[in-house]
């Protein structure tokens, strides 16, 4: 008896621990559930804190627009055997019947870049995007104290369907659109590559002549950029006071003409008015600037491909020919414009495992009979150089070219360019 009242005691006992230990178990898994789904909570907000945090990262707050910023940071030094103009790059040589063999040793960052390419927004049938790029060759202080100076600022609306866009706002002109790749920031101006940047509203149109051939048509009207006449008591602008944009247009064409890769060929020109008030009888002079110029590229193959341009024209000094002479205001040939024709061509080799090659050569001819004594009448360049990859982005260039140049009367002169650079993109 005493063993069957433990043992019934004992069941009895151990259902009421078991009952209570059930109850404990069940709110306890309530507290965890609790703390689970609290949990969740947290993570989910924190979740759309740092979701919100990445997206205002990837797209700045000044701008809901998709804008890339590029560039580079460069460092320039060059020696020179005779006196360059203007030394930091390289134009012409100055009259050696002055200062001959006058050696000179530049050093600069004034090319360092900056530019910001903006994109969108999407649009299937629409895109919009624009571009805007300085760099430090402005006008003004001492080498150190270096000026900005625009060199792009446009809007691009393009219809991709239609092959057609407009252009609004400074680029590059549509004339003679090619580019030589040297170290000297002149890229070939002044010696046979015309063409620089202007205000301009261009228009572009493609066409799709057959499956291995294109057109391509562009026309702008551009600003005329002239020169300050300084005979009258105020300064005007000799392109502004002609009352008319100057004319640009180019046809192009790419199309397998010499083997498998295809060349691509283009025929560009242009013409506009310069007018110079003066205070004779009330006369105004009127200057014309025209070109004509053929363009050409040709990959031969994976390591070579050849670029040339040739023109002819006249009052071209604000398109970088003529040497740099437009219009003569002074002496026997006095409001003469300067005809000029000249052209380079280019060869880019390479790359090598780091290392790629670039040689040209280009002229400048000016007629003789349109500038006056002292004056320059030939402009000559040969350079060859070389960009190594020193890391990600970074490049190292050796350039090595030989300038003539020649002038009516005394004063013909030759140097020899050694330049270095180190470049840093992003």
């Amino acid at each position: 008896m005493g063993l069957i009242v433990m043992t019934s005691a004992g069941t009895t006992c151990l259902a009421a621990g078991s009952a209570s230990l059930a109850e404990e178990n069940a709110q306890l898994q309530q507290r965890v559930e609790k703390l689970d789904k609290e949990l969740d909570e947290l993570k989910k907000l924190v979740s759309e804190r740092t979701g919100s945090a990445d997206t205002q990262a990837q797209k700045p707050v000044w701008s809901s627009l998709d804008i890339q910023l590029y560039g580079y940071l460069k460092l320039d030094a060059a020696y020179d055997s005779s006196r360059i103009d203007n030394g930091n790059y390289a134009k012409w040589v100055e009259r050696e019947n002055a200062n001959s063999n006058d050696d000179q040793f530049n050093m600069t960052a004034n090319e360092t870049r900056l530019g910001m390419l903006i994109n969108g927004p999407d649009d299937p049938i629409l895109k919009a995007s624009g571009r805007v790029e300085v760099d430090f060759y402005g006008s003004g202080d001492a080498e150190n104290k270096a000026h900005l100076m625009m060199r792009h600022a446009y809007m691009k609306l393009d219809w991709p369907a239609d092959r057609f866009s407009i252009i609004a706002g400074q680029t590059s002109d549509v004339i003679s659109p090619l580019l030589p790749s040297t170290v000297n920031y002149t890229v070939g101006w002044w010696t046979g590559n015309i063409g620089y940047r202007r205000p301009q509203f261009r228009l572009t149109k493609e066409y799709g002549l057959d499956a291995q051939t294109d057109l391509k048509l562009e026309g702008a009207l551009a600003r005329t950029i002239g020169r300050d006449n300084t005979s009258l008591a105020g300064t005007t602008d000799s392109g502004e006071d002609a009352g008319f944009p100057t004319l640009q247009a180019r046809a192009g064409l790419s199309l397998p003409l010499l083997g498998s890769k295809r060349s691509d060929v283009g025929l560009s020109g242009h013409w506009g008015q310069e007018e110079y008030d003066t205070t004779t009888g009330g006369r105004n002079e009127e200057f014309t600037s025209w070109s004509l110029n053929l363009d050409f590229t040709q990959p031969v193959n994976k390591w070579l491909s050849v670029k040339s341009e040739v023109f002819t024209g006249e009052n071209l000094d604000a398109y970088l020919g003529g040497i740099g002479q437009g219009v003569t205001t002074t002496g026997a040939s006095l409001n003469e414009e300067i005809g000029s024709k000249g052209g380079w061509i280019a060869a880019a080799l390479g790359p090598w495992d780091k290392a790629r090659f670039n040689v040209g050569i280009g002229m400048d001819d000016v007629d003789r009979g349109n500038v006056n004594a002292g004056d320059r009448t030939l402009n000559h360049s040969v350079f060859g150089n070389v960009y190594y990859s020193l890391a990600k982005n970074t490049e190292w260039a050796f350039e090595l070219s030989h300038w003539r140049t020649e002038y009516r009367g005394s004063g013909d002169a030759d140097s020899l360019r050694a330049q270095t650079a180190l470049i840093y993109k992003f």
